[in-house]
């Protein structure tokens, strides 16, 4: 593939991601050109370094060659999330040398000898806090990376490290394109009966859009939860529940066509292959390497403790719901399609309250000014839309993040659901915040979720201008991805290696954005994001108190779900040699017995599209999820003693957690804000499960 234009845009280092310019045959011949920059670099470092090394010398003319690299391969990974299609190909040739490049500079010798040098200098312990920490991980990730290995292993596992990669995008593919090639196109709108009118709207745009009379229903996750928990039509719901959970796997609608069973099977091979190639007994040891918890059984207590306890609650709620079913609803045995929907209807009987009576009240513009308000109340910054930045596409904006009118930090943020556009939501850096050069290079943040847009906003009137609606759940999602942008962008170190969410332990990484979503269930910052999207009336108080009795409803049964998943991932990732899919499903079905109380289909294939640990950061970190939600409740319970918007208190979360990224270990930087180690009373207590 050869780049078409004279000028490359990728090359160029622009302040923000070129959006405007940059097209999908830009893509391979930028990042050649770059990775072969810091090979030079690379190179020219190593000859300076001589026998007393500095980091001026060395870690930082090679940072600068890399931070070009992470800044021209980021957009290109980026669109591939949102826009695939013409992004795909260019993004996996990408993905291959980034990832050869990335093994290649983790076993050389030589920067390693460096990097012990440096630890070793007379004045390394006088240095700046993070450039020791960046030396210290640089060290451990090396040893990770395979530095240490020789000649045939060193090969091996190099091989592995760009296998896995390919693998990994195969696998996030499978499931994308497994999930685009189901719809069901419904004429007769009796078929669709208790569908709310927001996500109706939005099949009846979609099924115009292909030129198709009714409704086109999808898997995508606004319209498959509308169907689940409010459809009258039991049948319906099977329907998209069969596809749903079979997606990318040997049976179902689409059996065998974009099934991921090879892939997983070869991806626990290949891990298990690299933990033994580093002396290690399993890749949960190697995964654990890095991160707060200490050992594979302190993880595994954790989450066995954690069951052990949720699970008597879950058990009681799930016979309340199955008595409920069957007396209300004429139910004798709830089916897994039934159960959203029973449990909706248990909810609404029992607190008159529903996400779709929530939804008027929460419109897009509201809850984003509030959550800039309740940022602003508890860290002290401003965020403003520049609509001057160009972005990629027309449903996408551009925030600057500003301290006494001066920016600090950008970010892009994303919306809507799409075509072609992973399903989901998450936070990446386009831009890290470091020292260069040139002077402060501002850290910039991608966030994206996945709401029904404005089209489908909703109820009395269809106007296209009216703001898209949201459910509380997907209010606390927008906090939750925010939570992980502040993170981000509010960090004062500036090494790139540790500046951020960079070098932050993955168990504590969830801290900041789990933390955040507090807000959404305190009536000070509910005032502030909510308001009728037509009169601007505020939420009814009589609204506010269902919403806030209902909110550990169900939520032992939410955690053993969470707790089924974690315990899958990181007793998978525990086994010596990996797995085959039936192994796999031997396993999962294990975990479900002994954690789970809700119904499994037969056919069941969640494992087949969990991207979590097959194709992002996950695997055999999945327990971290509930690992930081002990950390995020016992922060807030804090403010739940000071105020919520307590400035002192504020500012102590904002200096002790997100302005030091992972130049500090997560531990003390949580000791320092808490004052004492992290306690799990909060969770329990926040969860209803005491």
């Amino acid at each position: 593939m050869s780049d078409t234009s004279s000028v490359n845009p990728l090359l160029s280092a622009p302040v923000l991601p070129p959006f405007d310019s940059v097209k999908p045959q830009h893509a391979e011949p930028a990042i050649s050109k770059l990775i072969a920059k810091c090979r030079e670099q690379l190179q020219t470092c190593l000859q300076n370094a001589g026998e007393s090394p500095t980091w001026e010398e060395t870690m930082a003319p090679l940072e600068e060659a890399q931070d070009m690299l992470s800044k021209a391969f980021s957009p290109v990974s980026h669109l591939n999330s949102v826009l695939s299609g013409d992004w795909r190909a260019p993004y996996e040739a990408c993905l291959a040398q980034v990832t050869e490049y990335w093994t290649e500079l983790g076993q050389n010798p030589e920067l390693y000898a460096v990097y012990r040098a440096l630890a070793k200098s007379p004045d390394f312990p006088g240095w700046p806090q993070a450039r020791k920490q960046a030396v210290r991980h640089g060290l451990r990730d090396m040893h990770l990376g395979g530095v240490a290995l020789e000649g045939e292993k060193r090969e091996r596992y190099a091989t592995i490290s760009k296998r896995l990669a390919e693998l990994k995008s195969k696998f996030a593919n499978n499931v994308l394109d497994a999930t685009n090639a189901w719809s069901l196109n419904i004429t007769d709108e009796g078929e669709l009966q208790g569908i709310p009118e927001s996500a109706l709207a939005t099949a009846s745009a979609l099924a115009e859009s292909k030129g198709k009379k009714g409704w086109l229903l999808t898997l995508d996750g606004p319209c498959f939860l509308a169907v689940m928990t409010h459809a009258e039509n039991r049948e319906l719901r099977h329907k998209m529940h069969y596809a749903f959970i079979t997606r990318a796997s040997d049976v179902g609608p689409n059996a065998g066509e974009f099934d991921n069973a090879n892939v997983m099977a070869e991806i626990l091979a290949l891990r298990s292959e690299q933990a033994h190639l580093l002396g290690m007994a399993n890749y949960a040891e190697r995964s654990l390497a890095s991160k707060m918890a200490g050992s594979t059984e302190e993880v595994e207590t954790f989450l066995r403790d954690l069951a052990k306890r949720a699970k008597p609650a879950a058990v009681k709620e799930f016979a309340e719901l199955q008595a409920f079913a069957a007396d209300e609803l004429g139910l004798d045995k709830l089916q897994p399609w039934d159960v959203a929907w029973a449990a909706e209807k248990l909810k609404q009987s029992r607190y008159a309250v529903s996400q779709e009576d929530l939804r008027p009240y929460f419109p897009y513009p509201k809850v984003l000014s509030g959550m800039f308000a309740v940022a602003e109340k508890l860290f002290g910054v401003v965020a403003e839309r520049d609509d001057s930045v160009p972005s990629y596409h027309q449903d996408v904006h551009f925030y600057w993040l500003k301290r006494s009118g001066e920016p600090i930090a950008g970010f892009y943020l994303d919306p809507y659901a799409r075509e072609k556009k992973r399903g989901g939501a998450w936070m990446d850096d386009a831009r890290v915040r470091r020292q260069t050069v040139a002077g402060l290079q501002l850290p910039v943040a991608y966030l994206v979720c996945n709401f029904s847009s404005p089209t489908a906003a909703g109820a009395s009137s269809p106007g296209k201008d009216r703001p898209a609606l949201l459910t509380h759940y997907e209010v606390t999602t927008l906090f939750h991805e925010f939570g992980h942008g502040l993170h981000h962008m509010l960090t004062q170190v500036d090494v790139a290696a540790v500046s951020g969410i960079n070098g932050v332990a993955w168990d504590a990484v969830e801290l900041p954005s789990q933390f955040l979503e507090n807000w959404c269930w305190e009536p000070e910052a509910l005032a502030m994001i909510s308001g009728h999207f037509e009169t601007g009336d505020p939420l009814p108080q009589v609204l506010l108190d269902k919403m806030l009795a209902a909110k550990n409803f169900q939520s032992a049964m939410f955690t053993v779900r969470q707790l089924e998943f974690a315990l899958f991932d990181f007793l998978l990732h525990s086994r010596p040699e990996g797995a085959n899919a039936d192994e796999i499903q031997r396993l999962i079905n294990e975990v479900r017995a002994k954690v789970s109380v809700v119904p499994v289909s037969p056919d069941n294939r969640f494992q087949n599209s969990f991207s979590h640990i097959f194709a992002g950061g996950y695997a055999a970190g999945y327990y971290s999820y509930k690992w930081a939600e002990v950390l995020s409740a016992d922060a807030f319970s804090l403010f739940e003693e000071t105020g919520i918007f307590d400035p002192a208190t504020g500012n102590l979360f904002l200096t002790t957690v997100l302005e030091q990224g992972g130049s500090r270990d997560a531990q003390d930087l949580f000791a320092e804000f808490r004052g004492r180690a992290p306690q799990i009373d909060a969770l329990l207590r926040h969860s209803g499960i005491e």
